[in-house]
C-alpha cells in the first residue's frame, strides 16, 4: 500500500489516485530501485544514528520525481531517542519530503509522533475474501488444492492477505503443484485439530477420564500445550457463537467445513453451559501462560470443566415455576381465601412408593368401556409419556410444555391445551419452537405431526362444608410433597446453602377478596 501511494504521488501523470504503472517513475518504484523512494526497516534501523543520517539526507531535493518519499516499516520498533530525533523533522518537514510510516502496533508509537501524522487504520480482510483470492492464484498457476486447505491457509493469515500469500508460497514449495490436505496440515501444524473435537466432546459429555487420556495423547504427540490451550479457547468460542447464531456463522470467520461439526457438538448443550466453559478458559489463560507446569495446569482446568454441572436455562426455571404456580392455582377452591393447612404434623410427608395411590373419598365411578374409548381418542393415554419424551430430547422445551394438556391426537394433528395467560404460550408458538416440537412429536408417534394449540380454562372446584376443607388440605399436602421432590427444587437447594421451603402460598383470583 505504501508503494502504491508513492507511485500515486510520483507518477508523471500525478498526483493521481490511479498511477499509470508505465512511466519510468512508476516502473522504478515497482522494481524497488527508485532513487527518490527509500524503504527503511524500522526493526533493523532503529537507532539514533540512522535517524540522524536520514535527517541529513532530507535536505536534498529529489533526483527525478516530484517528492522524496521515505517509507519506514514497523516504525514502532524505533527507540525513544530515535523518535525524539525524528520529531524535529516531522514538525517542520521540507516541502519535497513525505514520510510514510507503517506499523501493526500504533499504540506503541509516541503520541507526539501520532499527532503530527494522518493516521489510516486498515481493517482485517475476511477469511472468505482471502480464500477466494488464493483460489484465483491457484487457478492461474495451475495448482490443485481443495477449498478446505485454502480456508486453513486463509485462517493462518489472520486477516492479512500478504501473510496468507506468503504461507501459500511455503505450501507450494513444500508440496508442489498437487497439494493435498495432509500437506497443508503438516506445514501449518494442524494435526492437533483432531484432538480439539475429541477433547471438547469429552468435556461436553462430562467424561473426565477421556479428557485426561486425550490430553496425554496430545502431549506425547509433541504438541505445544500453550498453543493447544489457545486453540481450545478459540474452539469453545466458536461453539458458543454457533449456538447463539448458527444461521449467521459465516460472519464470524469460521471455516464452512467446521460449521456443521460445531453444530453437531452444540445440539445437546445449553448456551449457559458453553458460556461458563468459555469463562473458565478465559479466566485461566493468564495463569496458564505464566505457569511452569502447563500440562498439569491444563489437567486441572479440564477436570474442573468436566465436573461442572450443566447450567439450567432461565427459561426452563421460569417454566417449571409457572407450572407449579398453575397447579397451586388449580388446587384453590373458587370461593374466598384458602383455609390454613393443619399445623400438627410439622415434618415433611414421606413420598408414597410408585404405584401406590392415596385412598380418596367420593372417588368417581369407573368409566364404561365406551367412555374409556372416547376418552382415549380425545386425550391420548400417552400424553404424560409424550411430555417426558420431549423433556428428555429438549429439556428447555420440555419445561415450557410442562403445564400443557394433551387434548387429542387425530390424523397426525396433536392438540395441546394451555391455561389462559400461560407465560410461555407465545414462545411455544414461535416458528422455530413449534417446528422443534412437531419434530420431536413426530419421532414419538413415528409419523409426521402438525401442532395445534388451544387455551383452556383452569378447572375450579366448588367446595362447601368440611369435605371441601379436607380436599383443600390434601391438595396442599400433595403440592408440598411434589414441590419437595421436584428435581428443579432439589437443584435450587443444592445451589443455595441453607435454603429451605418455608411456605407455599396459593394463587387466588384477583376478583375475589381475601
Amino acid at each position: 500500500v505504501a508503494r502504491i501511494l508513492a507511485k500515486s504521488l510520483n507518477c508523471e501523470q500525478g498526483p493521481t489516485a490511479t498511477p499509470c504503472n508505465v512511466c519510468p517513475n512508476c516502473r522504478e518504484i515497482t522494481d524497488g530501485n527508485s532513487m527518490d523512494v527509500r524503504e527503511i526497516d524500522g526493526a533493523s534501523n532503529r537507532g539514533i544514528d540512522e535517524i540522524r543520517e536520514l535527517r541529513e539526507n532530507v535536505k536534498f531535493a529529489p533526483a527525478a520525481s516530484k517528492y522524496k518519499i521515505y517509507i519506514i516499516d514497523e516504525v514502532h520498533m524505533l527507540t525513544r531517542e530515535a523518535f525524539n530525533a525524528l520529531l524535529k523533522t516531522l514538525e517542520e518537514p521540507p516541502a519535497h519530503v513525505i514520510f510514510i510510516f507503517a506499523t501493526t502496533e500504533n499504540h506503541k508509537v509516541p503520541a507526539t509522533i501520532l499527532s503530527r501524522c494522518q493516521c489510516y487504520d486498515f481493517r482485517r480482510i475476511s477469511l472468505g475474501q482471502i480464500a477466494a483470492n488464493l483460489g484465483k492464484v491457484a487457478e492461474a498457476e495451475g495448482i490443485t488444492i481443495s477449498p478446505a486447505a485454502l480456508s486453513w491457509i486463509a485462517e493462518a493469515g489472520d486477516g492479512s492477505m500478504r501473510d496468507a500469500q506468503s504461507i501459500f508460497d511455503q505450501v507450494i514449495a513444500y508440496a508442489g503443484l498437487n497439494i493435498s490436505d495432509d500437506d497443508v496440515e503438516d506445514i501449518l501444524g494442524l494435526a492437533d485439530r483432531k484432538y480439539l473435537y475429541r477433547l471438547s466432546e469429552a468435556v461436553l459429555s462430562r467424561s473426565v477420564g477421556t479428557c485426561l487420556t486425550i490430553l496425554e495423547e496430545a502431549y506425547l504427540a509433541g504438541i505445544d500445550m500453550k498453543h493447544f490451550y489457545t486453540m481450545l479457547l478459540r474452539h469453545f468460542r466458536n461453539l458458543l457463537l454457533i449456538k447463539i447464531a448458527a444461521d449467521e456463522s459465516s460472519s464470524f470467520d469460521i471455516p464452512p467445513e467446521q460449521v456443521e461439526k460445531l453444530k453437531m457438538q452444540t445440539l445437546n448443550v445449553s448456551r449457559e453451559t458453553l458460556q461458563r466453559y468459555l469463562d473458565i478458559l478465559l479466566s485461566e489463560a493468564d495463569s496458564l501462560r505464566r505457569s511452569q507446569e502447563v500440562r498439569m495446569k491444563m489437567e486441572t482446568i479440564l477436570i474442573r470443566m468436566a465436573y461442572l454441572e450443566p447450567v439450567l436455562p432461565v427459561g426452563e426455571i421460569l417454566a417449571a415455576l409457572e407450572a407449579m404456580e398453575q397447579k397451586l392455582h388449580n388446587g384453590v377452591p373458587s370461593g374466598g381465601r384458602m383455609d390454613p393447612v393443619p399445623s400438627a404434623p410439622k415434618q415433611i410427608p414421606v413420598q408414597q412408593p410408585a404405584g401406590v395411590q392415596r385412598p380418596a373419598k367420593d372417588s368417581p365411578a369407573k368409566p364404561t368401556p365406551a367412555e374409556a374409548a372416547k376418552h382415549h381418542t380425545d386425550r391420548p393415554a400417552s400424553g404424560d409419556d409424550l411430555k417426558k419424551f420431549i423433556q428428555r430430547e429438549n429439556p428447555p422445551l420440555g419445561a415450557k410444555i410442562e403445564a400443557a394438556e394433551v387434548l387429542g391426537f387425530e390424523n397426525g394433528c396433536l392438540t395441546l391445551g394451555f391455561p389462559k395467560g400461560y407465560l410461555f404460550i407465545d414462545s411455544i408458538m414461535e416458528k422455530t419452537q413449534k417446528e422443534e416440537l412437531e419434530r420431536i412429536a413426530g419421532i414419538f408417534y413415528s409419523q409426521n405431526v402438525s401442532l395445534a394449540v388451544q387455551t383452556v380454562d383452569s378447572p375450579k372446584t366448588n367446595g362447601n362444608g368440611g369435605s371441601a376443607r379436607g380436599i383443600r388440605a390434601n391438595n396442599m399436602n400433595d403440592i408440598r410433597r411434589e414441590a419437595m421432590n421436584n428435581p428443579l427444587f432439589q437443584k435450587v437447594l443444592a445451589q443455595f446453602e441453607g435454603a429451605e421451603l418455608i411456605e407455599i402460598k396459593p394463587i387466588t383470583d384477583k376478583k375475589q377478596g381475601g
